[in-house]
């Protein structure tokens, strides 16, 4: 397969099952593919072997935090210009250096509501090339047309 017909997917690191498990979800619902990854150097791992479209990161992991993740992606030819959103713990800011060297486009705080989350992440693919369009489900439960 090259690398034009590959699958574009977002992954998902969070130490916490259930916040992957709801996230995962979400995407999934709205018709991106997902990969899930229980720390950051699983994240890495992942990533390094076929660049997502976007990260979805915790901060505080085990093995690897997500910023240490989001560095070292920078670092690299493949996954340089891959767009991360940061979950963080409430309360917690990332400076401007850090911010820097990394390509951390968005800080969420936890707890978040799935909507806002939801929002950020079409922010963020909406300028992004070749992404597929988001479909969101309609309200009273029945799929968006």
């Amino acid at each position: 397969m090259n690398s034009s017909t590959e699958l574009r997917y977002v992954l998902v690191c969070d130490d916490e099952a259930h916040i992957r498990a709801v996230i995962s979800a979400k995407l999934s619902g709205s018709g991106l593919a997902v990969k899930q990854a229980r720390t950051g150097a699983e994240g890495l791992a992942l990533a390094l072997e076929h660049a997502p479209m976007l990260i979805i990161t915790d901060f505080q992991m085990p093995v690897m935090s997500g910023l240490e993740m989001a560095q070292q992606l920078k670092a690299s030819p493949l996954c340089a210009n891959v767009p991360l959103l940061m979950l963080t713990a409430r309360g917690y800011t990332l400076d401007a250096i850090e911010l820097a060297r990394t390509n951390i486009r968005e800080v969420v705080a936890k707890p978040f509501g799935v909507k806002q989350l939801m929002e950020r992440v079409t922010s963020i693919l909406s300028v992004l090339p070749s992404v597929p369009t988001i479909t969101q489900p309609a309200m009273d439960g029945r799929a968006a047309a």
